[in-house]
């Protein structure tokens, strides 16, 4: 099968060696994906719910790069850093996906990258 690597352009995509994206026949698989703004700096400081849909914005950016659509995501993990805080990335991420409800995943995790990053989140998507 055809490997087809989705970039975002971030110079950390080289360095570490991954792709923001990764499809494989239908299959496609989304990186970890952080609270980026559009300048490279942490978007919606201090702000969960906001964080999340920042990080689900950007999974839908490389889902539709790979040529599928948001209906398409199957499965979602949000590694948080205060599972305390559970509800806003929930009420986020229930906003964003509505009726498709792909399975998902919260836990917490240690350490982020970046300590201002209070979510990040993995994708997969098939393509019909």
């Amino acid at each position: 099968m055809d490997r087809r690597l989705i970039s975002s352009g971030s110079p950390f995509e080289p360095r570490i060696g991954f792709s923001r994206a990764v499809r494989v026949g239908s299959h496609i698989a989304v990186s970890g994906t952080a609270p980026i703004a559009e300048g490279g700096d942490t978007a919606c400081p201090g702000d969960l719910y906001g964080q999340t849909k920042r990080c689900l914005e950007i999974i839908e950016q490389a889902v539709i790069a790979a040529g599928g659509k948001r209906e398409h995501i199957v499965r979602t993990r949000m590694f948080l850093k205060e599972i305390a805080n559970w509800q806003e990335a929930g009420r986020a991420h229930g906003e964003f996906f509505a009726n498709i409800r792909p399975a998902a995943t919260m836990i917490q995790i240690v350490q982020a990258i970046d300590p201002d990053w209070l979510i990040e989140i993995e994708a997969d998507a098939i393509v019909a």
